[in-house]
This record gives C-alpha cells, structure tokens and sequence, in this order.
C-alpha cells in the first residue's frame, strides 16, 4: 500500500523512527503540505496520514485511491467524518495518547500563574537577589494551591488526571458536568474538553462574569472555546486573577491579539502533547491502526 504523510513537522521533526508506518509498505514523508498541494500528492495514495492538515468534502471527493486515513492526533474535527464515511474511507485517530504530557502542561501554566517561577528568575537574572540586604525578598505574591478550588471542564482522560494531581496540591475539585455552579466559581477553572459547535466561544463575558473575582482560568483544551477580547478584558480589569493558555483560536496567533502581551497572561505555544515519549506513540499507534486496517480490523476507527 502506498501512504503518505502531508505533514509531519511538528509530530515528528526528525528524533522518532518512521519504522512503524514504513514497514507496511511505500511511504512518503511531507513535513507541511499546502492545501492546493493535497490532491497532487495523494494521486494514486490508498493511505495519509495527518496531523492537523484539513481533509475536507471537496478535497476528499478528488482523492479516488484513498481508502484510508490516519488522524496522528486524538482530536478530528480536521477531517470531515461524514463525507469520509459516504466514500467508504476508514478514519482512525490516536486516542488518549497525551493524558499525562497534556496534564503536566496544564499544571506547568497553573504554577507559573501562581508561582512567578518566570518573574523570580528574572529578577535574579537582572541582579535583584543579588543586591538584596536579606536572603529573600518579595516582589510579587506567591499563590498557596492547597485549600483553593479547582474547577474542571472536560473530565475525561486528562481532566481526570489533572483532578488527581490538584487533589495531591490539597485542592478540592469540582466537575462543571456534575456542578456547573460550583466549578464555574472556583479559584481556578481549567478547560479539557472537546471544541463543538455547542460549546465554541463558551468562555464569553457572560461566563467570566459569572467567575469569581480574583480566579485563574487554564485552557489547554482548544483555542476556540475562548472569546479571548473578553478573556483580554477580564485579565485587565482585574476581574481575573491570570491565565494560562497552551491554545489559541487561531494558531500561530495574530500580532494584534489581545492577550499576547498581558503581564498577567502566560502563553506556550500549543506544546502539551510535545514530550517525545508522546509522540513516539503517536507514530507507534498509526503504524497499528494502518496494520490493523490492512488486516480487516477496526482499530481506533472512528468510520
């Protein structure tokens, strides 16, 4: 079978083996693939794989060979399911593969919102410490986790995982699927669901006003469940406390976005799931949902 992958950049830069996917046959490696590009290179392609590269109708419907496709990713919104399913092409994604990678960043982004690790460092850096009287000194409060609440959007995999690890902090956690009140108006609410058409732009000014005065908000879920001028306003006025954002609505954002730039903003570059023991399963899982689908089997197939 001839498999391509269209872009394969950011999955895999160079440090993991393609061997799980080159075993099964001829394939061929794009790291970034435009979108006037996708039909050329999948011409006589039965299997691509990609990564966040959009496989929509019409370009789905000029790829006659295709039969299969590979998501190297959990989340599919990329790729249009229906369409796929009407040509009888197979989609398998990666499930559940940066639960602990994706949870880590969220509590990375929690501490540097409450910990001022970067600030700190800073003022060491420029000679604070250095020319300091007394063996510490405060120049920005540090946030006690333990005792504070910690409200959870989206608890599947990674929600859960985050809740474990607040629990270990001494927080007390509250699922907004279980108590939307309570998690909506906890100290801090951190985000880890699906982007829908339902919930896009959930986070508007309605919700943030319905936050408590002084709360910290974490999204490392998608970009698009924020209103990010309303976030902007938020974090200026006061009303909340700081963000930790590792998403945006669009990615890489716009120079004029409203919260690049806030003292009170800290931003990563969409880097949850990077740890290359992550990814390395990632290409390992793709390599088995092509194999299994070689095989007559349905692995994380999703049509």
């Amino acid at each position: 079978m001839k498999s391509v992958f269209l872009d394969s950049a950011v999955i895999n830069p160079g440090d993991i083996s393609w061997e799980p996917i080159e075993k099964l046959g001829d394939f061929q490696i794009y790291k970034r693939t435009a979108r006037e590009e996708i039909s050329e290179r999948l011409a006589g392609v039965q299997a691509v794989f990609v990564d966040s590269l959009a496989l929509d109708r019409e370009t789905l419907k000029a790829c006659p060979d295709l039969k299969f496709i590979g998501i190297a990713a959990t989340g599919f919104n990329h790729v249009d399911l229906e369409t796929a399913e009407e040509l009888g092409i197979a989609v398998c994604n990666v499930p559940a593969y940066s639960t602990d990678a994706v949870a880590q960043q969220a509590i990375a982004l929690l501490l540097s919102v409450t910990n001022k690790v970067e600030v700190y460092n800073r003022a060491v850096v420029e000679g604070e410490w250095q020319n300091c009287k007394d063996y510490t000194f405060i120049k920005t409060p540090v946030t006690l986790l333990a005792g504070r609440s910690l409200g959870i959007v989206g608890y599947g995999n990674i929600g859960k995982k985050v809740g474990e690890i607040a629990r270990a902090f001494g927080m007390e956690v509250h699922v907004y699927s279980q108590d939307k009140e309570a998690a909506v108006r906890s100290d801090i609410v951190t985000f880890h669901c699906p982007l829908t058409k339902e919930n896009a732009g959930m986070v508007n000014r309605e919700f943030l006003s319905r936050m408590k005065d002084g709360a910290i908000l974490i999204n490392t879920a998608r970009g698009g469940l924020i209103d990010e001028e309303a976030l902007a306003e938020a974090l200026k006025s006061g009303k909340l406390a700081g963000a930790g954002l590792d998403v945006m609505a669009k990615e890489p954002p716009e120079e004029n976005n409203p919260l690049i730039g806030l003292k009170n903003c800290w931003i990563t570059p969409h880097i949850g799931f990077i740890p290359v023991e992550t990814r390395k399963v990632v290409i390992d899982t793709c390599g088995a949902n092509l194999e299994s689908f070689l095989n007559g089997g349905t692995l994380n197939r999703l049509v």
